[in-house]
């Protein structure tokens, strides 16, 4: 990928390309994010003054480690743990971890430089960090899992804490990981630090709508991109992809709503239901009895599975990519715009390409950008650390108000960046300039960090 804009940009991100060779996604969030910055820079020559870019783009720690564990059959398995700690200009490293065979160096750099901007929109004090390991999951017994989970700790209980890092759940790690994860840490620090770990359960330090948080958030910046145009999500058929906890609460909120999702997929193909996905049947399948999607059209009646194509040749005017990176191509846009779409919003993490993002601006498509669309999560796990500090706990409709408030904001800046710096609507360049700017003067006023 190469970026063609200012003289400085340009040499920030080669620079940065040649240091971080064979990394192809942390390049391209480095090249999307850098080419939409570059009116804010232009109005702002202090930051190259001050070598802003050049710190941005490089962390300030990435550790990598080995984690042995054993399995059911004695067999000793070694994986490999990563923490990336992109920037803490405004407060502890916050993201998530990840566990899937897909992850490496690159993917964890590109999600950790990602949510420096994501957490700097949603205004609550939490710098940028994201952290996982190739372990895959799928097909544990628990007894492994939690094996599994208590090694990873044993090392990462050494860079994090409530005041300087903090993960939370990402693909791969839900409530019963986090458990296991915070156990061994209380066994290693001989305390009871609720505010490391967020996505926590109820009963031991966690928040109501933690849970739904990410997929909710999705929603109410998806409601509030409409309600800039005159526009409701009443009657609306929505196109979604994925299966866990994004898709399924984006799903659910929608419903709430007044729209009607009629997809979701997997790895193995998705499914169409033209009668509403069965939000009940969806968690039976994937969160119960963990199947494959195509169990769902089985029990279903008029639900039909897809195991070859794309879930976006489904004709409809909402989409939310909510699977994983770069599962929106060029001719899935395409293909949207021919049916219709009015409005995407990416509810996972760099989930189109920018290819697929350019056609989507191009055709007039409303275009939420994960950073801004799905910092509900974030959000609330900021809210969790509120909550864990004071030792209080709020009840479900004064979190998801507060939620709902927090991504009205989140909307409310980005549109206002993008107005300022001369691209109104463009919600890419709004989200990287809103976020960019509160970190670059954090940056500033704190001087050489």
């Amino acid at each position: 990928m190469t970026i063609s804009v200012s003289p400085y940009i340009s040499k920030v991100y080669d620079a940065a390309i040649a240091r971080n060779p064979g990394e192809p996604e942390f390049h391209q969030a480095l090249g999307e994010v850098l080419e939409s910055i570059a009116p804010v820079v232009a109005q702002h020559p202090e930051y190259a003054e001050a070598g802003i870019l050049e710190r941005l783009v490089e962390p300030e720690r990435q550790v990598m480690f080995r984690v042995p564990w054993v399995d059911d059959a004695g067999r000793v398995r070694v994986n490999r743990g990563y923490r990336v700690q992109f920037n803490s200009a405004l407060g502890p490293y916050k993201g998530g971890l990840r566990f899937h065979p897909s992850v490496n160096l690159s993917i964890i750099k590109f999600l950790g430089f990602e949510q420096t901007f994501k957490n700097a929109l949603t205004g609550q004090g939490i710098g940028g960090g994201k952290g996982g390991s190739d372990f895959n999951p799928h097909g544990t017994s628990d007894g492994e899992l939690m094996r599994f989970c208590q090694s990873f700790m044993i090392e990462l209980t050494r860079h994090i804490g409530q005041y300087t890092d903090v993960p939370a759940g990402d693909i791969g790690v839900g409530t019963r990981e986090i458990g296991y994860l915070f156990g061994q840490y209380r066994r290693l620090m001989n305390r009871h630090e609720s505010g490391v770990l967020t996505g926590k359960g109820l009963g031991w330090g966690g928040a109501n709508v933690r849970t739904e948080a990410t997929g909710y958030g999705v929603v109410f910046f998806l409601q509030e991109m409409l309600a800039k145009r005159g526009e409701t999500l009443e009657g609306r058929t929505a196109i979604v992809s994925g299966s866990g906890n994004v898709a399924t609460y984006a799903i659910a909120k929608l419903q709430q709503l007044g729209a009607k999702a009629i997809t979701v997929s997997d790895s193995s193909g998705y499914i169409v239901d033209q009668a509403g996905i069965d939000l009940e049947l969806l968690k039976q399948v994937k969160e119960v009895e963990r199947l494959r999607i195509s169990a769902y059209a089985d029990r279903r009646p008029g639900a039909h599975f897809v195991a070859s194509g794309r879930v976006w040749e489904v004709p409809g005017q909402l989409a939310i990519p909510a699977a994983t990176q770069n599962e929106l191509g060029s001719d899935d846009a395409a293909a949207l715009i021919r049916n219709g779409v009015v409005a995407v919003a990416e509810g996972a993490n760099m989930p189109s390409t920018p290819d697929a993002v350019e056609l989507l601006q191009q055709a007039g498509v409303l275009f939420a950008p994960g950073k801004a669309a799905n910092a509900g999560g974030v959000a609330m796990s900021a809210l969790e650390m509120s909550q864990n500090a004071a030792r209080e706990r709020w009840g479900f409709e004064e979190s998801e108000a507060r939620l709902s408030g927090i991504m009205s904001d989140l909307h409310a800046a980005a549109y206002d960046a993008s107005e300022k710096y001369g691209h109104p609507g463009d919600y890419v360049i709004g989200a990287n300039a809103a976020g960019f700017v509160r970190v670059a003067e954090a940056m500033l006023a704190q001087g050489l960090i």
